[in-house]
């Protein structure tokens, strides 16, 4: 069983229900919808949604990990209302549609510090709770493909992308080929349109598990911030 911390609107959210019914599952619910839930879809839709499909819609914060010899869930979910009750919910000024590399997702317009702060205090404050990577997790990341800076954040925080290298996405689609980035663009702007360009709140920390290695994530706990 791994665990994960990651930001999802709450449940009920407008942007919640439109990404569930996109990516084909409600990571809240697990419900699975097909593809005529939302309409006309671009050609082989499920095939390009089904790694994000399988996590949820999210951003990462601290990445799926075993839990430490010495914890459990229960400590876990503590330690997290916790934080959760200290830490301010905040805003961030844009969320807007971004291409990373070969896939989709919705990005803050401008890097925004209060949110790397954010992220940066979520990878440490949960590190005690992670268990090291075995030697096939680090390999599997492709560590000879990365910075130094990415290759030591693997080994200390086990995940490449955190604090400096940080960039908060909620994901959209796997890999698109690039003949039809342009085509997923237009879909995804017109099917978005009415949260980009607007402030995101950041108003909950969310604890995903995934029961056994390749299920679906699921949200365990949503942890509303202080204020929210």
């Amino acid at each position: 069983m791994r665990y994960a911390l990651y930001f999802t609107p709450p449940k009920d959210d407008p942007l919640t229900s439109l990404a569930a019914l996109w990516l084909g599952r409600d990571a809240f619910s697990d419900e699975i919808f097909s593809d005529k839930a939302i309409g006309p879809v671009p050609e082989g839709h499920a095939e390009l949604t089904a790694d994000p499909r399988r996590y949820g819609f999210h951003a990462t914060l601290k990445a799926p990990f075993e839990l430490a010899a010495s914890v459990n869930e229960r400590d876990l979910l503590e330690v997290a209302a916790d934080f959760a009750a200290r830490t301010k919910a905040f805003v961030i000024p844009e969320l807007v549609l971004g291409q990373l590399g070969h896939f989709f997702a919705l990005v803050p317009g401008s890097l925004y510090q209060p949110l790397q702060d954010f992220a940066s205090r979520v990878v440490k404050t949960f590190e005690p709770f992670r268990a090291p990577l075995s030697q096939y997790d680090i390999a599997r990341r492709n560590p000879e493909g990365m910075t130094e800076a990415q290759r030591a954040n693997l080994l200390r925080w086990g995940y490449p992308y955190v604090n400096d290298e940080f960039r908060f996405h909620m994901t959209l689609t796997g890999r698109v080929p690039a003949e039809r980035q342009a085509e997923m663009h237009e879909v995804l702007r017109e099917r978005f349109a009415d949260h980009t360009g607007k402030p995101l709140d950041i108003s909950g920390l969310a604890i995903f598990v995934e029961e056994k290695r390749g299920a679906p994530f699921t949200v365990r706990s949503w942890l509303p911030l202080a204020g929210a």
